[in-house]
C-alpha cells in the first residue's frame, strides 16, 4: 500500500514545532554527538556521564538532560514529580504495562506499582522504566494500604455500572489510577479496593478501548486539572 504524503496547511513551516514541544529549538534528529570543547567541570559538574560526553548522547531525552547520568536525572525528576501515581494490575503478563509506563513518565506520575505478578513486559517502556519509581505489590490491598499512608485516593478507571465519567469528574490532587488488565477490567479485589470508579466516554460500537489508551486520558485529565502548565513545568 502506498502510503500518502501528509497535507501541510497552507503557509505552515514544515519544520515548525508545536508551541508544547519539550525540544522546540534546534535540529528534528534526536540526540547530540560528543561534548565539544572542555568537558564541564566545577559545581554541577558530577551530574554528567563521562561515556556520553566522550561519545555523544542519543537517548531519548529533553535537551535539559543531554549527557547526564541517568541518577542525576533521577533525582532532577524527583524535584517536581506530580502528586498522582498509577497501578496497573498484572494477573496475565498485560502487554499494554510499558506502554503505560512510558506515559506516567511523559506526565511525570510520583510512581508506578505493578500488582500482581512481578515481572512485566518492558519493551513498550522504551527504557523510561529507568527514569520512574516503579514498585511492586501482592494484591491491591497491600497497593491501597501503601496509598493510604500517603493520604492518595485510590481511583479504578473501567466502565462498570455506577463508574462516573471522568468528563465530569474533579480528580483529586492525590490520586492513585488503576487500570486492569486488557480485557477483563478491573479485578474483583480491584473494585473492593477503590473509594471510587470512574469510566471514560465512549460513542463507537465497541464496549472498551485500548487500557494504555485509558490511561494516557486518565492521566492527562489529572494534567489538565492540577499540572502547572505556565511554562516551568516541562524538562
Amino acid at each position: 500500500m502506498v502510503q500518502k504524503a501528509r497535507r501541510e496547511p497552507a503557509g505552515a513551516d514544515p519544520d515548525a514545532r508545536a508551541p508544547y514541544d519539550p525540544m522546540p529549538h534546534g535540529p528534528a534528529e534526536v540526540g547530540v554527538g560528543p561534548w565539544p570543547g572542555e568537558w564541564p567541570s566545577g559545581p554541577g559538574s558530577e551530574r554528567y556521564d563521562e561515556h556520553l560526553l566522550a561519545e555523544g548522547d542519543r537517548r531519548n531525552v529533553v535537551d535539559r538532560y543531554r549527557y547526564w547520568t541517568v541518577e542525576a536525572i533521577v533525582a532532577d525528576l524527583d524535584t517536581r514529580r506530580h502528586d498522582f501515581h498509577v497501578a496497573i494490575e498484572n494477573w496475565q503478563h498485560d502487554f499494554n504495562i510499558g506502554t503505560i509506563v512510558r506515559t506516567a513518565n511523559a506526565f511525570l506520575a510520583r510512581e508506578v506499582h505493578i500488582v500482581g505478578n512481578r515481572r512485566w513486559n518492558r519493551r513498550g517502556a522504551m527504557v523510561t522504566d529507568r527514569y520512574q519509581h516503579v514498585r511492586h505489590h501482592a494484591s491491591v490491598p497491600d497497593l491501597a494500604d501503601y496509598l493510604a499512608e500517603r493520604g492518595a485516593v485510590l481511583l479504578g478507571i473501567d466502565n462498570l455500572p455506577g463508574s462516573r465519567p471522568v468528563e465530569t469528574l474533579r480528580l483529586p490532587r492525590r490520586v492513585c489510577l488503576l487500570f486492569g488488565q486488557e480485557g477483563p477490567g478491573l479485578s474483583p479485589s480491584a473494585r473492593d479496593a477503590c473509594d471510587g470508579t470512574f469510566s471514560i466516554a465512549q460513542f463507537g460500537s465497541t464496549r472498551s478501548m485500548n487500557a494504555s489508551a485509558a490511561a494516557a486520558i486518565a492521566m492527562h485529565t489529572w494534567v489538565r486539572q492540577h499540572a502547572d502548565l505556565s511554562g516551568s513545568w516541562r524538562g
